[in-house]
């Protein structure tokens, strides 16, 4: 165990330029033993490409690097694993073809003088390298059969084995339930205990207080800060990444709620969700948290008609309504916002134009043929409301950040005229600055006379901008608070079902 805290890695004066974009400037950072180093700051305030440099992906442009002292040039991916480096990123990457053992020995399969695989030799020490972490994984297991919280804690292993020195863990949780978080980071907290240097990004502050030593603050390719975290407060990272406080953030305008648009009585759908009533008024946000897996996303998606309700009512605008599928909830102004925008609410491979329309190409054609013209006058006007940063309208959805990626999802149903918007999880793994930008958008959507569902897992999120929050345990409504009421402490035992 190291108790003592050693340099392992040095980066001095670093910076990288690319094609009209000084990416990082000067940067002086180190990273210890036994020590979990967190490094945050806004999308493009340079913390990707420093830990690229770092991997050997890209090469910097000026600055020296050392470990333990001594200065090395890593050149690309191979040398950085060379030196004992490695990186665990929010999307896993594992064969999944293959089992637990196999991508352990990928590339390096044991066979005996006769060239036989060495097959008990590889289980075993998978076996043994698993449990050294306490994870509850069979080594014969194929990668594919395991949730992605297991997969991710199987790549930690693999890395492990293979005596990397530093660690990077790159927005670790953006995939995983709470009690898997909590099964990380105890892995995290071992490898520390055992002399690891770790570096973890995430841009949920939170997890930085639960879990880092010092944190980084990094702004427009330049270091601001570096500090034990336990001499500063979130407040403080957040001036220092952005330029406002967490008040300021939250600070949205609230409407007087007007008409009621939708009501939703006794909607039940047997072994999901029972029993769910709520109405939703005119200008108001209305908020729904839950813990993972307490059906706040199988309600919403069953009043879009993704899914079936086996019985109850939804009434829109005064009217009992049969959505049956999707399209009826878009005929009745619904707009749907899906926490997995890559996947169900956009098309990656599409224009940003394209995208915008994309609910509305029924509304824009005449017998089979677009109306071109106003495909174009659409998407030039959505991107002008919503100020979405593209190099033009032509721009490939894929290429945008995840900020101006959900403006895209939430053009698409201004541009249907829809009226009711079912926000789930919108500011996941989108920076601070990106999360007001999103904060006062549905400030503006409220304004104009809409109406807006905000799914949440994150309490300061939800009481900070929800008007009234409605409370879901295991299916359950369990209650519904005024944001004048609101304690973060009785919201969380309710949603844990804790009278």
């Amino acid at each position: 165990m190291a108790e003592t805290k050693n340099k392992f890695v040095r980066m001095e004066n670093i910076c990288k330029n690319f094609p009209s974009v000084k990416a990082l400037e000067g940067i002086n950072i180190s990273f210890n033993t036994g020590e979990i180093h967190a490094i945050v700051g806004e999308n493009g305030a340079g913390k990707s490409t420093l830990i690229k440099i770092l991997m050997g992906v890209y090469p910097e442009t000026s600055g020296e690097i050392f470990i333990e002292d001594e200065k090395v040039d890593i050149s690309n991916p191979i040398v950085s694993r060379s030196l004992g480096l490695s990186a665990v990123y929010q999307d896993v990457t594992i064969a999944g073809d293959l089992t637990v053992a196999e991508n352990f020995f990928l590339g390096n399969i044991p066979k005996n003088k006769f060239g036989l695989v060495r097959w008990e030799y590889m289980y075993e020490v998978t076996q043994k390298a698993l449990e050294a972490l306490n994870i509850k994984v069979d080594a014969h297991a194929l990668v594919k059969d395991l949730p992605v919280a297991k997969q991710e804690m199987v790549v930690i292993a693999k890395k492990n084995f293979d005596k990397c020195n530093l660690m990077i863990f790159d927005e670790p949780t953006a995939l995983l339930a709470n009690e898997e978080v909590e099964e990380l980071f105890k892995i995290i907290r071992q490898l520390k205990d055992e002399g690891a240097a770790i570096v973890y990004i995430s841009h949920r502050l939170e997890e930085i207080f639960r879990l880092c030593d010092v944190v980084t603050v990094l702004k427009d390719g330049k270091l601001i800060d570096t500090t034990p975290v336990a001499g500063t407060t979130e407040d403080e990272l957040i001036t220092k990444m952005v330029g406002r406080t967490i008040e300021d953030m939250y600070s949205i305008n609230h409407f007087k709620p007007g008409k009621k648009v939708l009501e939703v009585k006794e909607l039940t759908k047997t072994g999901t969700f029972e029993n769910i009533s709520f109405d939703l008024h005119k200008g108001e946000m209305l908020g729904f948290f839950g813990l993972v897996g307490s059906g706040r996303t199988e309600i919403m998606r069953t009043i879009f008609g993704a899914d079936r309700y086996d019985s109850g009512e939804v009434i829109v605008d005064g009217k009992k309504t049969a959505i049956k599928n999707p399209l009826n909830a878009i005929n009745h102004g619904l707009g749907f916002l899906p926490e997995d925008r890559k996947t169900q609410g956009l098309t990656l491979e599409m224009s940003v134009k394209e995208n915008i329309n994309l609910a509305s190409y029924p509304d824009i054609s005449k017998l089979g043929l677009i109306n071109l013209n106003q495909e174009k006058i659409n998407a030039d006007e959505y991107v002008e409301k919503l100020r979405v940063v593209t190099p033009g309208i032509l721009q490939k959805v894929l290429n945008l950040s995840g900020g101006n990626q959900q403006k895209i999802v939430v053009s698409k149903w201004l541009c249907k005229e829809s009226s009711i918007f079912i926000f789930d999880e919108p500011t996941v793994g989108i920076d601070v600055g990106a999360k007001t930008e999103i904060y006062k958008l549905l400030q503006d959507l409220l304004e104009a006379g809409n109406a807006v569902i905000l799914i949440s897992s994150y309490l300061p999120e939800i009481m900070g901008i929800a008007d009234r929050i409605v409370v879901i345990s295991e299916g359950r409504k369990i209650g519904i608070v005024d944001r004048s009421d609101c304690d973060e402490e009785e919201l969380l035992r309710m949603a844990s079902g804790i009278k």
